[in-house]
C-alpha cells in the first residue's frame, strides 16, 4: 500500500501540473524609534531660548555699534562746530570787555569833570604841598594858574610855606591859556605841571593797549 506524502503549503498548487516551490517573503522592516512628546516639546523650548538669547545678543551688538557709530558722528559735528562758535564767544567777550571799559572810562570823565568843576583848585593845591615839601633850598618858586584861581591858590601856597620848610619867593600867576584845574609849578632847576587832557589822553592810550593786548591774547589762545 502506498504511503500518502504529507500536505505543506508550499507547493504550488495552481492548474497546470507544474508543482513550484513558494518564494519567501521577506522580513517585515525593524520598527522605528519614536520620540516622547514630553522630551520634544523640551528640546523645542530649548532651541526656542538659545535662539532668542542668541538674536537678544546680536541685537544688543547691533545696538552698541549704531551707538558708537553716533556718538563718534555728533563728536566729530560737535568739533567741527566749537571752533566757530569759541571764536564767536570771544569776539563777543572781547566787543563786552571793549564797551564796559569805555563806559568806566567815559563815567570816569564825567567824574572827573564833576569834581573839577566843583572843587576847581584841590588837585592843584596838594601839588603845591607834595612839591614844597621837598623844596627848601629852591630860591624862589612860580605857580601858573587859571586866573580865577589865582588869589585863592596864592592863599594856600602862602599858608603851606609856614610848615613845610620853604622860605624862598612865592610867585603866582593867572595864565588864561591853562584851563581850570590845571597848573604848572617852576623853580630853578625843574617843575611840574597839572594837565588834565595830557592825563586823560595817557589813560586812553593805557586803555588802548590794555584792549589791544587782550584782543591779541584771544587771536593766539585761538590758534588764530
Amino acid at each position: 500500500m502506498a504511503q500518502l506524502a504529507r500536505f505543506t503549503f508550499d507547493l504550488d498548487l495552481e492548474p497546470g501540473g507544474a508543482v513550484r516551490r513558494a518564494a519567501k517573503a521577506p522580513p517585515p522592516p525593524p520598527p522605528v524609534p519614536t520620540i516622547p512628546e514630553d522630551v520634544v516639546a523640551q528640546l523645542l523650548a530649548a532651541a526656542r531660548q538659545e535662539a532668542y538669547a542668541e538674536g537678544l545678543a546680536a541685537g544688543e551688538r547691533n545696538a552698541a555699534d549704531m551707538a558708537a557709530q553716533t556718538i563718534a558722528a555728533a563728536a566729530g559735528a560737535l568739533a567741527t562746530q566749537t571752533a566757530p562758535m569759541v571764536a564767536a564767544l570771544d569776539r563777543a567777550m572781547g566787543e563786552h570787555r571793549r564797551e564796559a571799559v569805555e563806559l568806566a572810562l567815559s563815567v570816569g570823565r564825567k567824574l572827573a569833570l564833576h569834581l573839577v568843576a566843583r572843587h576847581p583848585q584841590a588837585e592843584l593845591e596838594a601839588l603845591i604841598a607834595e612839591c614844597l615839601a621837598s623844596l627848601g633850598g629852591v630860591p624862589h618858586l612860580v605857580i601858573r594858574c587859571h586866573p580865577d584861581l589865582a588869589d585863592a591858590i596864592r592863599d594856600n601856597a602862602i599858608a603851606q610855606m609856614a610848615h613845610s620848610g620853604f622860605s624862598g619867593r612865592l610867585v603866582v600867576m593867572g595864565d588864561p591859556d591853562i584851563r581850570l584845574g590845571d597848573g604848572r609849578l617852576e623853580w630853578v632847576d625843574g617843575g611840574v605841571v597839572r594837565d588834565i587832557a595830557e592825563t586823560a589822553g595817557e589813560i586812553d592810550r593805557q586803555i588802548a593797549s590794555y584792549l589791544a593786548a587782550s584782543i591779541r591774547a584771544d587771536h593766539e589762545e585761538n590758534g588764530e
